[in-house]
């Protein structure tokens, strides 16, 4: 009998919205696609900025400050600079290769932008941000920030030099990554020479998908799916063969998971209607802290 996980769907770029005036994203879950906010639990949100040219600015540019409560947002960084400032007295800026993984819990205000001189400079921008539910018991956790440059992931090296799985969250071939998570949740980027060929396994309860970030690649000696497209893997299986048509990078994710009601409501997400109301007044009543725009 096969292990092999398959494909429920390849599914194209959708059509780009803003965030604020510095990400460009789109939305592959919940909104942007027929995907319910279930499908991809624990991840609850996929905003993908693909590739774009930024002309130099002196006018700052991306997200002013803004709550959140229940969540984790974790932001990876492909091309550009990303900074962050939060009210619990965080901040970082990350680069190529790195990742901003903030736990907003019981409540943070925090705001993105451009680094101040890439923002001056201009170039290519590419960044991918999740949000990842907290389970019921830990939405009230207190805000925290874990800032993982590159040199810091997991690291896999393949024979010959085809490839580097860097490991963000989980464990890829007993290599472990630094973030600390709620929930079990493997986050790698997958770094494919051409015709390189790798494989992964995750437990078939596991919600799990890829997104082809640069190149082409073809899973499971079957589909192929190209730059900018999300494949969404069936619950029927575990194993997954990937081989890089070109110079290939791909964000893995993979998670179990949390088997609760969601109730979101724009920056919130919550279990309850009423826990969402209780969101807003304490935000007004100012709770979650202060930042400067």
């Amino acid at each position: 009998m096969s292990n092999m996980r398959t494909i429920e769907k390849i599914i194209p770029p959708p059509a780009i919205h803003w965030v604020g005036n510095g990400f460009r994203v789109h939305n592959f879950f919940p909104s942007g696609t027929d995907l319910s906010m279930y499908r991809m639990s624990p991840f609850f949100l996929m905003d993908y900025n693909s590739k774009h040219y930024f002309e130099p600015s002196e006018t700052p540019r991306g997200v002013g400050v803004h709550p959140h409560r229940g969540i984790e947002t974790v932001t990876f960084a492909y091309h550009g600079k990303v900074a962050h400032h939060d009210s619990a007295g965080n901040a970082g800026i990350i680069g190529e290769g790195d990742v901003q993984w903030m736990t907003a819990g019981g409540g943070v205000l925090h705001k993105e932008y451009h680094e101040k001189e890439f923002n001056r400079a201009g170039g290519f921008f590419q960044m991918v941000q999740l949000w990842v539910n907290l389970p019921a018991k830990d939405k009230m956790t207190p805000a925290k920030y874990q800032g993982i440059e590159n040199k810091d992931m997991g690291k896999y090296f393949m024979p010959n030099n085809l490839g580097v799985i860097d490991v963000c969250a989980g464990t890829y071939k007993d290599i472990k990554g630094p973030a600390s998570t709620f929930t079990p949740i493997e986050l790698y980027n997958c770094k494919l020479k051409k015709s390189a060929e790798t494989n992964f396994s995750f437990n078939r309860n596991y919600n799990t998908a890829f997104l082809v970030i640069d190149g082409k690649i073809k899973i499971n000696d079957i589909s192929i799916a190209d730059t900018n497209h999300f494949i969404l893997f069936n619950n029927d299986g575990e194993d997954i063969n990937i081989e890089a048509l070109d110079d290939s990078l791909i964000l893995v994710l993979s998670g179990e998971p949390i088997r609760e009601t969601v109730v979101p409501y724009g920056p919130f997400v919550m279990n309850t209607r009423e826990e969402i109301i209780q969101c807003y007044n304490d935000y007004n009543e100012g709770k979650f802290g202060y930042l400067e725009n």
